[in-house]
């Protein structure tokens, strides 16, 4: 169902804010990230954290119009919640997930841009990724992994294997995709990361604090690309091997600069570039987390 607000967005002398929403709020970047293209542009706007409570999370963006803001991002926990409470487009149904708001009119309205962020950061690291590619193999089942396969779906990916320890996610995303998503067991990981052309980490295993990613890719084809989703941090032992057998890689960090370009765009009229100087200010600031 959808839900608008019944005043003006905001008065036009006045700065057009956006935020992004969660709980807790604190792990983003995202206001590093607006905040600095709202500079670079000579903008007069602004971009907060708003830490919300899912108990108070529908009440929130119900209201967000009437709290000043123009749109919002959306991060955990409140992903799923967006697209139940907003019009959510195709993307955003796919995926399951909902990361970017806006208003049409009265009406809220969600998409989700991490499957452009995660296609973008691939033709910006390895150029060409997808040309020919016949086979990928995504690990995890999750949010992240919905918008991934989406997108690989979207170039063309004729086999796309999910594997998850919990293997009826797996086939939900095949329930859900269709035939181009080959469910499969974890340890059956190993054996298939051999033969595809591209390898897609999703879970939170090699990101701080949480155990390591343990898939052996020592005999993975010489063209391969490996992308991983973790950017803390940014150097995952993932990346680490696949740099060392001089495979093409993708980082986390890339996707969620690139995920952030139509937000920005949507809110504030401008389509600002992922620099490498906005790519070095977030890195600094990941480093020291």
């Amino acid at each position: 169902m959808a839900v608008g607000p019944t005043e003006p967005v905001r008065p036009a002398s006045r700065p057009r804010a956006a935020c992004v929403i969660g709980w807790p709020a604190g792990h983003s970047r995202s206001p590093l990230i607006h905040n600095y293209w709202l500079a670079e542009h000579g903008i007069a706007g602004e971009y907060r954290k708003e830490a919300v409570q899912p108990e108070e999370f529908s009440g929130f963006i119900g209201a967000l119009s009437a709290r000043g803001y123009v749109g919002a991002n959306i991060t955990v926990p409140h992903k799923e919640a967006a697209v139940a409470l907003t019009r959510a487009d195709a993307r955003a149904k796919a995926a399951g997930a909902a990361n970017t708001l806006w208003y049409d009119g009265d009406t809220l309205c969600a998409t989700n841009t991490d499957i452009e962020g995660f296609l973008a950061n691939l033709d910006t690291a390895a150029p060409g990724w997808d040309r020919g590619l016949d086979e990928a193999l995504v690990l995890g089942a999750g949010g992240s992994a919905r918008a991934v396969v989406f997108g690989l779906i979207e170039r063309g990916v004729r086999r796309i294997y999910v594997a998850n320890r919990t293997l009826e996610r797996a086939w939900a995303l095949r329930a859900l995709f269709g035939e181009a998503v080959e469910p499969a067991g974890w340890d059956a990981a190993a054996a298939l990361v051999d033969g595809v052309g591209l390898l897609v980490n999703t879970t939170t295993l090699g990101m701080k604090g949480q155990p390591a990613l343990t898939v052996d890719i020592g005999r993975m084809r010489g063209d391969a690309v490996v992308a991983d989703l973790v950017y803390v941090p940014l150097e995952t032992g993932l990346l680490s091997a696949a740099r060392a057998r001089g495979l093409r890689v993708a980082d986390g960090l890339g996707m969620l600069l690139h995920q952030a370009v139509r937000p920005f765009e949507t809110w504030f009229g401008v389509r600002p570039r992922v620099s490498p100087e906005l790519r070095a200010l977030i890195d600094a600031d990941l480093a020291q987390s």
